[in-house]
Order: C-alpha cells, then structure tokens, then sequence
C-alpha cells in the first residue's frame, strides 16, 4: 500500500448517488446505476462516477440507437434529476465544492461526467488511462480523454487517512474499488463493477472480459472485507439496491 495524501480530513459521511435504472437484455435484470460522495472532517468533498451521458437524461432512446446500447440492455430511467450535479444538490452540495473526482472504470455508466468538475483532479488507475480512450460501450469510443488534471494510480494507495483505493481489474483492465473507515458505520467496501452483485462471484465472473483475473480481484477484495468487517456497497446489486440509503440521506 502506497501514501499519496490527496486529502487531508477522514471520511465523515458516505452518500450513495442515484444515477437511474439499467435493465440487461440478456437476463432482464435491472440494475441500479450509482455513484459516491465521500465528505470529509476537514470539509472535502470527493465524488466517485458520474453515471451515463447527459444525453441519455435529455432523450434515452436517441442515445441508445447512436451508441448501440440496445445491444446490451435498456435504459429505464434516467432523468434530469439523476444527473451527477442534481445528485450532488440533493446532498447539499455544488458541482464547484468538488475537490476530487474519482473514476473506477470507464464504461459508459460511470465515465458520463469525465470532462466535468474541472476544477477537481480526476483520479484514475494507470491501467485505464492507459487506453487509447475511454472503453465506453462494446466498440463504441466516442469520448477522448479531455484535457484535465489526472491523478494516475498505479497500486493499491491510501489518499487520505481512512480512504485506499484499491486495484482490482477483470470487469476492465484498470478497474478500482475503495475502502473507507467512517465513524459510526465502520469500514465500508465500495467494490464498483469488480463485483457488480454477490452472484457473481459464485458464477466465476463469466461475462467479464477477463474472468480470471476478475475472480482473483473479487477474492482479494471479499478477503479485505472479511479482514476489517466491512459493510460492502456492491455496484450492481439488485437486492441491495433498493435497501441503500440515497441522497440526502447517507451514511456516516
């Protein structure tokens, strides 16, 4: 585990984002899109995703047939609201308050904000920044990597006390999740797609790109919650999803 101190406060409050419904043609399961917004003591505010491009709030169907996304699934809810910046009002905070954006992975459900919040460094693996660009949605590359402040991980690092990040590819070749030590609620593991749902991990990862790899990650992962008894958040779990509390509400 390597220092990179990018935040000064520990974690206070965990906010989960509703970012809308996705349901996936292949087994008809819908999943909830979410995102993170981790406050600190020292008055930080971190956000984690952005969920799909404003474009899909604005008219889903037409975004569907430009970016093929019909192939996969549907999306069943997206509205304005669910916006990354109406999200963030929701949990009394402004798009300009952002001190840092996190990017677990760059497909096309979390990647939407990547040329938002500006004027906060966007933290990346090195593995993902690495791609030509953004790997979007099946061979569709419409974004590039705008022209912004990176923060580039290679391994597992621990950006402010009580806040790692941690390396854990398969579902893409750079994917992270995080582990945060909150006050009352204790650890709590933020998997993001490295385990979409517990099921998975039984399945052996078979739709991932790179299922040995995933399956090793996930070990990894449920190995660390295990260790430090930690409420995992998975990234798309239908049965948990409901049961999370969303903003305003939070987890502190």
């Amino acid at each position: 585990m390597q220092d990179m101190p990018l935040l000064k406060g520990r974690p206070t409050r965990l906010t989960v984002l509703d970012f809308g419904l996705f349901k996936v043609h292949a087994n008809g399961r819908v999943i909830g899109i979410c995102g993170y917004l981790v406050e600190t003591d020292a008055g930080e505010k971190v956000l984690i995703d952005s969920g799909f491009p404003p474009k899909y709030a604005e008219d889903a169907e037409r975004a569907t047939q430009e970016d093929r996304l019909y192939e996969f699934g549907e999306v069943v809810e997206c509205r304005p609201e669910q916006l990354p910046r109406p999200q963030l009002a929701k949990a009394g905070i402004a798009a300009a308050e952002v001190d840092l954006f996190i990017l677990t992975h760059t497909h096309i459900d979390h990647v939407g904000g990547i040329s938002d919040f500006v004027q906060a460094p966007m933290v990346v693996s090195a593995a993902e920044r690495a791609l030509p660009q953004p790997l979007y949605w099946g061979q569709q590359r419409p974004l590039d990597w705008p022209d912004r402040e990176y923060v580039v991980l290679e391994d597992d690092t621990r950006i402010g006390p009580g806040f790692e990040i941690l390396m854990a590819p398969g579902h893409a070749p750079g994917q992270i999740a995080m582990l945060l030590d909150l006050p009352n609620t204790g650890p709590v593991l933020l998997t993001s797609d490295a385990i979409s749902r517990p099921a998975e991990i039984d399945e052996r990862f078979d739709t991932a790109p790179d299922p040995e790899t995933a399956i090793a990650s996930a070990a990894r992962l449920m190995e660390i919650a295990e260790e430090r008894g930690a409420f995992v958040i998975y990234g798309h779990s239908p049965e948990q999803w409901a049961g999370l509390r969303k903003a305003p509400d939070h987890y502190d």
